[in-house]
């Protein structure tokens, strides 16, 4: 019965959260840094590599509750360019992992219910061939669903972005495809990884830490922030629906 309790309060809790949430203004974009998978195994006296599995497992669970609010564009950064520079047995771990989950991902039956196109973002060159193989196989078999977007940052930095966007821009220039006087905020934002896409509406960072990483740099000038202190392989529904009531609650004023 002590075991059940909890449970049963949750639940009505989770239930109550839903309710007040569902029909209220849904974020369109949510943005995620997946912190605390290393944190998750230490505290659950688990290995590095079942950390990050359960962290990748908790991202489909997350998905599905997003797919059910109605959120449209999901983008989850899974690894930075900084990231490179720990431990080569981690990055190989990370590596690997991503390799066989992007494998199941297409092949997943809910990315074709829900019509899911999945792209890669960042400077996927500095990924494994393997894995860059793996990339373009998934993109190319979700390229045509148009319901949802899951965008999964990899050898991703926010500077990084801005200097490839630049990058674009001034080679155009240079070859006369693009006027100096055409450079403003839309010309940027065209040529960033997420051209097309709206900016996210909230940005939720999971294991306490209160900054954005350089994550979305761009992109999330008016976007609401939500920092949780859960490590990502715990994070819960409660947690993302709180997530979203909060956003509900606040006015957004875009700079105004």
């Amino acid at each position: 019965m002590r075991i059940l309790i909890p449970q049963f309060v949750y639940k009505i809790y989770e239930k109550k959260l839903y309710s007040e949430i569902k029909n209220n203004v849904i974020p369109q974009h949510i943005g995620i840094i997946l912190d605390g998978n290393r944190r998750a195994s230490k505290k659950l006296g688990l290995g590095i590599e079942d950390g990050y599995e359960l962290g990748a497992d908790k991202l489909e669970e997350v998905l599905d509750w997003c797919w059910k609010l109605g959120v449209k564009v999901v983008t989850c950064w899974i690894f930075s360019t900084d990231n490179f520079s720990r431990p080569k047995d981690q990055v190989e771990i990370i590596m690997k992992l991503a390799v066989h989950k992007l494998r199941m991902l297409r092949e997943d039956k809910r990315i074709l219910k829900n019509q899911v196109e999945v792209k890669v973002l960042g400077r996927l060159n500095l990924l494994p061939k393997e894995l860059q193989e793996e990339i373009k196989i998934t993109e190319k078999t979700t390229e045509k669903f148009d319901n949802f977007r899951l965008n999964i940052c990899m050898a991703y930095g926010g500077r990084a972005e801005i200097v490839d966007a630049l990058k674009q821009i001034v080679l155009k220039t240079a070859e006369g495809h693009l006027d100096s006087n055409e450079l403003n905020e839309e010309l940027i934002s065209k040529h960033l990884y997420t051209n097309g896409l709206p900016d996210p509406d909230l940005m939720i960072r999971t294991s306490g830490e209160e900054r954005l990483s350089g994550f979305l740099l761009w992109q999330s000038a008016y976007s609401e922030y939500y920092f949780v202190d859960v490590h990502w392989p715990l994070f819960r529904k409660i947690d993302l629906w709180r997530a979203v009531r909060t956003y509900q609650r606040r006015q957004r004023r875009f700079g105004l």
